[in-house]
């Protein structure tokens, strides 16, 4: 019996070009999933990407973290607002 080819992978989507971006793209992302209208290989698709936007922000916000903490001399300080 033959074998079945395989479902070649989808494309890869390029990485957003900021945390702000990313998130917009992420809000869209799941407005769309939350919709219930999407065919069932558009919902995969979909999360995978939100997945990776997920990640892409997540290491973002760690990254700006390190930064103050290395600003503040190795302690994170809670952050007040106000004048």
């Amino acid at each position: 019996m033959p074998k079945t080819p395989a479902t070649p992978a989808p494309p890869t989507a390029p990485a957003p070009v900021s945390y702000e971006a990313a998130m917009q793209e992420l809000e869209a992302l799941v407005a769309g999933l939350e919709g219930g209208q999407l065919p069932l290989d558009q919902l995969i698709v979909s999360y995978q990407r939100g997945s990776e936007l997920l990640a892409y922000c997540q290491a973002k916000l760690q990254q700006v973290e390190q930064q103050i903490k290395v600003l503040d001399d190795g302690l994170l300080k809670p952050w007040n607002p106000s004048p």
